[in-house]
């Protein structure tokens, strides 16, 4: 994709491919192809200038509904966007296609591009938005909540652990240690299993060697949503401590933005009560979304 070519001196906000992107200057209307970017916007102050979303962008409910879908995160119905005359689009590098981005952008759109890989991206990506939507003093209040969350979990002195995190069955997948999900992890002393991996969301074979590697397996609600009864089943059919598996809310985990705040609170909760002498049995478990 290009990059504009502003008047010396104006501000600008660099997105995560280094574009420069200036204040909005007059209304804006702007689709959000990101879930959890979706519900940054609203925390933004930004509700009523959404006018596009995916499907999968639920949060905050019930007002995100009265906002027009879309299509998905991978494939949209440009017909629908077009007609929606966005002047913003809001896309994420590891959800949305490169080429979904390149086609907009070439139909004129303007793109911002976002790509948090730690949970200390966020207050960068608060900023971000909250620059280019005027919306500086939403996002520093954000950042100052994030930051004081991010240094309470930093001062507690948490047990290393190997987590073996698990985000789908058929086949079995889970995360590397370079995505953010690990990275949020590792904020309570927990290691993601594989060690090492050629790709960002592995395919596992579980066998017994890599089961006994786990202090915890963790059994995500999202992109696959395990119940408890997953468990139940996981602890038969591997003849697995059922001590060792715990449900956990994948919201909190994975999305950046403004529910990472949350997910600070919620991890340091969960880490606690999954600590070497509490009782992690899945009848202890808390639903997710409730910790």
């Amino acid at each position: 994709m290009t990059r504009d070519k502003l008047p010396v001196g104006i501000q600008t906000f660099r997105d995560a491919l280094d574009v420069a992107h200036p204040p909005a200057d007059g209304p804006t209307r702007i689709v959000s192809l990101v879930p959890s970017l979706t519900e940054l916007l609203f925390d933004l102050g930004l509700g009523d200038q959404i006018v596009g979303r995916t499907h999968y962008c639920i949060h905050p409910a019930p007002a995100v509904a009265a906002i027009p879908s879309v299509g998905g995160t991978k494939k949209i119905n440009h017909a629908r966007l077009r007609a929606l005359q966005p002047t913003h689009v809001i896309f994420n590098i590891d959800e949305n296609p490169r080429e979904l981005a390149e086609r907009l952008a070439a139909d004129g759109l303007r793109i911002i591009v976002t790509h948090p890989l730690t949970p200390d991206d966020n207050p960068a990506l608060y900023r971000l938005l909250g620059g280019i939507f005027n919306r500086v003093e939403a996002a520093e209040r954000l950042a100052a909540q994030f930051e004081q969350g991010l240094a309470e979990l930093r001062r507690e002195t948490w047990p290393r652990r190997q987590v073996l995190y698990l985000i789908w069955r058929k086949p079995w997948m889970s995360v590397s240690r370079d995505t953010y999900i690990a990275r949020m992890l590792a904020l309570v002393g927990w290691e993601t299993l594989p060690a090492e991996s050629a790709t960002r969301y592995p395919e596992l074979e579980l066998n017994q060697t890599s089961l006994d590697a786990a202090d915890l397996i963790l059994f995500s609600s999202e992109p696959y949503r395990f119940q408890p009864t997953d468990l139940v089943d996981f602890a038969q059919d591997y003849a697995c401590p059922p001590e060792k598996l715990r449900l956990i809310d994948g919201e909190m985990t994975s999305w950046y933005g403004s529910r990472a705040i949350a997910g600070l609170a919620y991890l340091r909760q969960f880490a606690g009560m999954a600590s070497p002498t509490a009782d992690v049995s899945p009848a202890h478990n808390p639903a997710p979304g409730t910790a």
